[in-house]
């Protein structure tokens, strides 16, 4: 157990929490949410003990291992992998160093030798001689292969270096863990046996995250960080985002009567609990559902940028893009090779492939920002694209003096005023003052919003969005997913936020070295799909 006794955070004048009074109990995980800048990542430092808290304190039950997935991708450069995982486990790694210094000794004495008995005792009761065999096991469920276990973590790409840090975090079945954004560069089935580790784990998890997909699959509960105060809900994500829209919708209605509120949120917790039983996730220990109470569930003070994106200058035709035999060469890499597609009218198009690069690439040709390549694309006359790029950064330049009103103003073809401008600001959570501010110094999260804004003024029929959830907080991505779902036009886009590409693609197209798959299905039907296995291992060269 871990008990939170009063705990506050101050910065200066800015309280990021105050008088928290909250416990983590076994057999529970906890998802922390919050907008950004909420101290969601501030609060996990200070039980991992990195950050000390302006008053209170926290307790852990005596004898609990606590194992942290760290943040610094370079503490372990110089140390093998397969060491790095298992000093995951400190008490192991440290009589493993001491035993291989005593048998080191060159004057190895009869003392040394009962001390090496001790150790080794300790080591076979805390499975020792099985300790590098479980390393490895969890080094290869989150795909670092063999060849790397034994390479310097240094050696490692960025990608490969997470993982490792993961698996350290896994190793030696801790008591408790304390994970911040543990999905970061992972794919997608190394995310699911993640899930699937996670929701059989028995002891205490405090995750930070943004995928909504994963917190879903892994929580019990929700920590919700909201105007300095931490609450704790029963639930995954998706039922505490639904209950606290409910409930604020009712609250809204001034005359609702109390017995029909409860009425309908007794329903929806009954359907909600009903679905939830069908899952995998629910099966292991989502029994939390069972003990809510209604007097639990509140309100949200949290706000929701507004991205609907329907209003149109005009439908498009039924002519909307054809693609041929694309290529796409770049310093001497092979990209893209002879890609050909039809997209149709009311198409949501995934696209798909091992790395981002060939996808960025044709999402460029496609928005028309790259001119270097062969092939041909074809856009129907009626049609009119906007996007949000990867990379926005050209949208934004350091030097530019700005401010969002003129800045957003230039995208607006028909209405210049400025409360008009300021009016749709506000949409994107930019009020008051903040309108004023220089788009040279908003932070990834205020220039994602600024981009949505001028795809909606643009008003286009067709939208292309490469990772569109990047820099967002929980709330913005929510308000996209729900967004780009109402859009009634036509949609290409990527994006590693699973609960996003399932309920908004109809059609997936991966890109692999040697062709493409393109599948009328959803997510994840295609990625549940036998026969879809089959064709990648064709095109990839790969053995059944």
């Amino acid at each position: 157990m871990i008990t939170v006794n009063n705990l506050s955070l101050r910065f200066g004048k800015r309280i990021l929490f105050e008088d928290v009074n909250i416990k983590f109990t076994d057999g529970n995980c906890y998802g922390i949410i919050g907008a950004n800048g909420a101290g969601k990542s501030t609060f996990l430092k200070i039980l991992s003990k990195e950050v000390d808290p302006t008053t209170g304190n926290f307790e852990i039950s005596k004898g609990k291992r606590v194992a942290i997935l760290t943040q610094n991708h370079f503490q372990f450069d110089e140390m093998p992998v397969i060491q790095t995982v298992l000093m995951g486990h400190k008490e192991l790694w440290n009589i493993i160093q001491e035993k291989d210094a005593l048998y080191a000794k060159p004057d190895f004495s009869e003392e040394d030798g009962i001390r090496v008995g001790d150790l080794e005792n300790t080591f076979a009761e805390m499975d020792g001689w099985n300790a590098e065999n479980s390393a490895t096991e969890i080094l290869s469920n989150l795909g670092v292969k063999a060849e790397n276990h034994y390479k310097l973590v240094k050696e490692l790409d960025g990608n490969q270096k997470v993982r490792v840090l993961l698996a350290q975090a896994l190793f030696g079945n801790p008591d408790i863990l304390i994970l911040d954004e543990p999905t970061n560069d992972l794919d997608v089935h190394t995310i699911s046996w993640l899930e699937d580790f996670l929701a059989g784990y028995e002891g205490i998890i405090l995750v930070v995250s943004h995928d909504r997909h994963f917190l879903d699959a892994i929580c019990t509960h929700i920590v919700d960080i909201d105007y300095s105060k931490m609450q704790i809900f029963s639930g995954n994500y998706s039922f505490w985002y639904e209950s606290s829209q409910l409930i604020l919708k009712q609250k809204a209605d001034a005359n609702k009567k109390a017995e029909d509120r409860i009425k309908e949120l007794q329903e929806f917790i009954r359907r909600f609990s009903a679905n939830a039983s069908k899952s995998k996730q629910a099966t292991s220990r989502k029994k939390a559902l069972d003990k809510i109470n209604l007097e639990d569930l509140k309100p949200s003070n949290r706000k929701y940028p507004g991205l609907q994106f329907n209003n149109v200058l005009r439908e498009a035709g039924d002519q909307i893009l054809t693609v041929s035999n694309i290529s796409k060469m770049k310093e001497g890499q092979q990209l893209l090779k002879d890609i050909s597609f039809t997209v149709n009218k009311g198409d949501k198009i995934a696209i798909l492939s091992d790395t981002g690069l060939p996808i960025t690439a044709l999402l460029n040709i496609l928005n028309g920002e790259d001119k270097d390549f062969t092939g041909n694309v074809s856009w129907g006359v009626t049609t009119s694209v906007s996007s949000i790029p990867n990379d926005n950064s050209h949208y934004f330049p350091k030097d530019s003096d700005l401010n969002l009103i003129d800045w957003l103003r230039q995208y607006s073809a028909e209405e210049k005023d400025e409360t008009f401008i300021r009016g749709f600001l506000g949409r994107m959570l930019f009020s008051g003052e903040e309108s004023l501010k220089k788009v040279s110094v908003l932070s990834g999260g205020e220039k994602m919003r600024c981009m949505f804004a001028r795809m909606i003024l643009l008003r286009a029929n067709v939208l292309v969005f490469d990772e569109p959830t990047n820099h967002l907080d929980l709330e913005s991505i929510t308000a996209l997913n729900n967004g780009m779902r109402d859009f009634r036009g036509t949609i290409i886009f990527t994006s590693r936020d699973h609960e996003l590409t399932q309920t908004i693609a109809n059609r997936i197209i991966e890109i692999t070295p040697n062709g493409i798959i393109d599948k009328t299905m959803s997510y994840d039907e295609y990625i549940d799909s036998d026969k879809v296995r089959e064709q990648r291992e064709q095109l990839l060269g790969v053995n059944a």
